[in-house]
């Protein structure tokens, strides 16, 4: 028996639609990773981009376990010097909630051209309107 290898024109996408409302950060980009890089199917193939859309709403609703509400740090280098920025978790929440779950998303998917295809899939939204009703995607319980 062969082995299935995919190719680029052959992959079936869906749309899928996750409620972020109550879960746990971490936890929930787990969940979304491997569906982005299609490891949920049958067809997986690690060199093609397998995986279906993601729609995550409720982005503001999410939440922290034990004290990281208040220790959790995100910090970037803008390439001056002294050009370190370190922005805390209320902050970022609070003023970009769904650039929160894209990054514990990204950090959890490869590294590399194909990593930033399926990033590109994830759409994430702070409240409850999305703009993707036209695909109609299937709303998926983690």
């Amino acid at each position: 028996m062969k082995s299935f290898m995919a190719k680029e024109g052959q992959v079936e996408r869906k749309w899928l639609l996750i409620d972020a409302e109550d879960k746990v950060l971490g936890r929930l980009a787990a969940e979304i990773a491997p569906i982005l890089m299609g490891k949920n199917k049958p067809t997986y193939t690690p060199h093609v981009d397998t995986g279906d859309y993601v729609v995550v709403v409720n982005a503001d609703k999410i939440k922290l376990t034990g004290r990281k509400q208040e220790i959790k740090f995100y910090d970037h280098y803008t390439r001056y010097p002294g050009g370190r920025k370190i922005v805390p978790f209320s902050e970022m929440i609070s003023k970009k909630p769904d650039e929160v779950v894209k990054l514990a998303v990204k950090r959890m998917l490869p590294k590399n051209n194909l990593g930033d295809a399926m990033l590109k899939k994830l759409k994430v939204y702070a409240g409850k309107e999305h703009g993707h009703e036209a695909q109609k995607p299937e709303k998926l319980e983690l």
